[in-house]
């Protein structure tokens, strides 16, 4: 039996593992984010599971690490919040899931695209208010539009895949093109391509050293004026006041995001009742052509439930000492 200490909790992160009967490990749930301060609730225990906002750098591994901690489960796809240099020095594996539902980020994205495009988020305030009109709710039809996608791993299919049920003309990037996307129809293209002809820009990249701020003041200014950017990958793909200022200018004509480059001061709390600090974010909350969720892309039942299963799966293989495909390591990714 393992013992796991489970940080930024929510509680349907509980929901969600406590209801499994298919394993016998031990989990300490913290509401706490994992940081410096809070790694000595780690203590004595042989892993621990953590979340996008967990920060796990050097100084934090290195605690965990004198802690007795040997693995750090990652409930999620995205692994640049650890130090992966770090962690093989202090003998820490870590695991991800790397596929929980691809479907349910690429609908989410779908969900954003349809809301401005259609304005139906408007509609819904207006007629609770008994107002009925149309006016300034006119949209546009995403059939026949050029829809680029950046990055076409298991998200980016199965976004392009709607698209292409929509009628739209799908253009895409990527380092390793899926032949399977472009028998599709797919038309695989250099990225200012891309970010020239789109209509409407997806976002489905990791997050590294190359694509941190992907969406930046030059390759804005090579985007179609008027264009519609959506970004449900990692927050730090877009320089956030480079969008502002697109979005001033008429430059860039809508936007919507389920992540942020600040992200971890905000989302999974509730702030309704504080004054919100960050002044980036609070601009793009008053833009009328803005949509922000708070990185809600991946929340399904279904999601939930695959998260949790291959987690423990991973908890299961470390503790047998078995090898998996799921462990990120530099020598793995061979991006440290």
């Amino acid at each position: 039996m393992a013992k796991i200490a489970f940080f930024s909790t929510q509680s349907y992160d509980r929901t969600f593992f406590e209801n499994r009967t298919d394993h016998n490990h031990q989990f300490d749930f913290h509401e706490n984010r994992l940081k410096i301060k809070s790694a000595g609730l780690a203590k004595g225990f042989d892993g621990v599971c953590v979340f996008v906002n967990d920060r796990l750098n050097e100084e934090v591994l290195e605690a965990l690490a004198d802690n007795g901690v040997r693995l750090v489960a990652l409930r999620c796809a995205g692994f640049n919040n650890v130090n992966l240099k770090a962690a093989e020095k202090f003998g820490i594996k870590v695991m991800r899931v790397p596929a929980y539902s691809p479907q349910a980020v690429a609908e989410h994205a779908v969900a954003l695209i349809m809301t401005l495009a259609r304005k139906t988020h408007k509609a819904y305030n207006r007629v609770r208010d008994s107002n009925f009109s149309l006016e300034r709710l006119i949209g546009f039809t995403i059939h026949k539009k050029t829809v680029g996608v950046i990055g076409t791993g298991q998200i980016g299919q199965a976004f392009c895949n709607i698209m292409l049920g929509f009628g739209a003309r799908v253009v895409a990037y990527d380092k390793y093109p899926s032949q399977e996307m472009k028998d599709k129809g797919v038309e695989y293209m250099e990225q200012d391509e891309v970010l020239k002809i789109s209509d409407i820009l997806s976002l489905h990249c990791p997050l590294t050293p190359d694509t941190h701020h992907l969406i930046n003041e030059d390759s804005l200014k090579k985007m179609k004026q008027g264009a519609m950017l959506i970004n449900t990958g990692r927050g730090k793909l877009v320089n956030t006041a480079t969008v502002i200022q697109a979005l001033k200018e008429g430059q860039l004509g809508s936007l919507g995001i389920d992540v942020y480059e600040e992200e971890e001061k905000l989302f999974f709390r509730d702030l309704s009742d504080f004054v919100i600090r960050d002044d980036q974010i609070a601009q793009l909350m008053i833009f009328p052509n803005v949509l922000i969720t708070a990185h809600q892309a991946f929340f399904t039942k279904e999601s939930m439930e695959e998260i949790a299963k291959i987690t423990l799966q991973n908890i299961d293989d470390f503790e047998a000492g078995k090898e998996s495909k799921n462990e990120v390591s530099c020598k793995l990714i061979k991006d440290c």
